[in-house]
């Protein structure tokens, strides 16, 4: 800790003054002030502790992963053991795999390369396709340092035996990728909130169900639109316009009422949102992160 504070007050002295220094010197510092401060609160957390703040809270790894128990409550005795849904569509059926170190049947005999591959580019060790289900077609914008820590997390997590069927693959699949997610995110990008707010946003598939289906292909031109079915328990939710449109979409909701939306599942006029949304793993996230993801959302063009 007074390390730390030596550093900030190093920092803070360097730039006393900046008022009277010329404006490309002040930007030029305020970046670097900025990228420092990312770079210290990523210092804070362990590779572990940082991907566990990812998988079970922007990347809700669990909805999908993790067995229910009564009332459709995560069954946490068997994390990411394999979820209880099956998808039954068009190209393939398959559950939700075992993602636990089980050495049968889980990743235990996967490598860090392996796990960072599948994610990365949906390929098993043995040269199978993922199901996209799996939304890796998002992930190729994970910074190094984080897709390091949701492996050091998910070797961490209790081994569990739990046999998951295998995946039918009745057709060739189609994997899709967002605009401007085509490759790894920098370090430095994470201290712009716009930016990081895409990269966040993204990892979290926000637009994978937030985002127009046209023949089971995402139609990025609408962007951001909603209209996905998602039936379940809850009934049949239909995901919501999220564009900056000022009627359509957020565009009159204000900063708290987006990160209620986001966290609680309460919308501006304070009825309850459905799910599938996992409002309480989002409710994990710390304010910076979610004030980033506004600030992303204020940028998507408006769509009605």
């Amino acid at each position: 800790m007074l390390v730390r504070q030596r550093r900030t007050l190093r920092v803070a002295v360097v730039f006393t003054g900046l008022d009277r220094a010329p404006k490309f010197v002040t930007r030029w510092a305020v970046g670097c002030m900025a990228a420092i401060a990312v770079a210290c609160s990523a210092f804070a957390q362990t590779p572990v502790e940082r991907g566990s703040y990812l998988v079970n809270g922007i990347l809700t790894c669990g909805n999908c992963h993790t067995p229910r128990g009564p009332g459709g409550v995560w069954d946490m005795s068997k994390q990411l053991s394999g979820g209880p849904r099956t998808w039954d569509e068009v190209t393939f059926k398959a559950k939700a795999a075992n993602i636990t170190p089980n050495l049968e049947t889980g990743i235990g005999k996967w490598s860090d390369a392996d796990i960072k591959r599948s994610l990365l580019t949906g390929m098993r060790p043995n040269g199978t396709q993922i199901a996209p289900m799996m939304p890796y077609g998002f992930y190729k914008v994970f910074t190094p340092a984080d897709i390091d820590a949701v492996v050091a997390y998910l070797k961490s997590v209790s081994a569990v035996s739990n046999a998951v069927e295998p995946p039918v693959y009745k057709a060739a699949m189609h994997v899709d990728t967002p605009p401007g997610a085509d490759k790894a995110m920098s370090e430095t990008d994470m201290a712009d909130p716009g930016k990081r707010g895409f990269y966040l946003a993204t990892i979290g598939h926000c637009m994978e169900c937030h985002t127009p289906l046209v023949n089971d292909v995402h139609d990025y031109a609408q962007l951001g639109k909603g209209g996905q079915s998602f039936p379940g328990p809850w009934g049949v939710t239909v995901s919501r316009n999220i564009t900056s449109h000022p009627t359509a979409g957020l565009g009159a909701w204000s900063d708290a009422e987006i990160k209620s939306a986001i966290t609680q599942g309460v919308r501006k006029d304070g009825t309850k949102l459905n799910p599938p949304m996992a409002f309480s793993r989002y409710a994990t996230m710390t304010d910076q992160d979610l004030s980033a993801i506004v600030a992303y959302l204020r940028t998507v063009p408006p769509m009605k």
